[in-house]
């Protein structure tokens, strides 16, 4: 019966949640970091109030919130990068990004933009067709895509969002 331990079976199940928890929890903390930099008071920080919002309801240790903030202040190495880029049947991506260094980020994100068969795009030829509301983005022009597109798209998306860096990724496909 090698192998077939309860406990094992309750420890990979644990390790394996931990590590999407932790995956996230550094997410939401670089965004905080980045958003405290101008002004590290939430009430006087809308952005900064949102993202500690964000990461209370993901449950982030309220010290890890705390910490990630007075790491702000020291740390000044922390980027926001925004790229853009078209999926499956010409589908408008922009991603999001929180770098320490985008030498290093950027060819990452382009390499994983190429293996699922998607083009980079140069500045501004995506956002015009999405709007930014309360720091997120929404599409203003919807496209259709046929559902073999769908499938790679969502493929596209699970590996954009599989990277560290990624904040978010926004498209405009229905």
């Amino acid at each position: 019966m090698s192998g077939h331990s309860k406990w094992k079976t309750i420890r990979h199940k644990k390790d394996a949640t931990d590590q999407k928890r932790g995956k996230t929890f550094s997410k939401l903390l670089a965004a905080i970091s980045i958003a405290a930099k101008g002004e590290p008071n939430p009430d006087f920080n809308p952005r900064l109030r949102t993202a500690v919002q964000k990461a209370k309801e993901a449950n982030v240790p309220q010290d890890n919130i705390e910490r990630a903030i007075k790491k702000s202040s020291e740390q000044k190495e922390l980027e926001e990068l925004t790229v853009e880029a078209y999926g499956p049947e010409g589908v408008a991506i922009i991603i999001s990004l929180i770098s320490d260094n985008r030498n290093r980020t950027i060819p990452e994100v382009k390499k994983i933009l190429s293996d699922h068969n998607a083009k980079w795009a140069g500045e501004g030829s995506v956002k015009w067709a999405f709007e930014l509301i309360n720091n997120e983005w929404q599409a203003k022009l919807r496209q259709d895509i046929s559902d073999e597109a769908k499938e790679k798209l969502r493929e596209l998306i699970e590996a954009l969002e599989e990277h560290d860096d990624v904040q978010g990724v926004y498209i405009n496909a229905n």
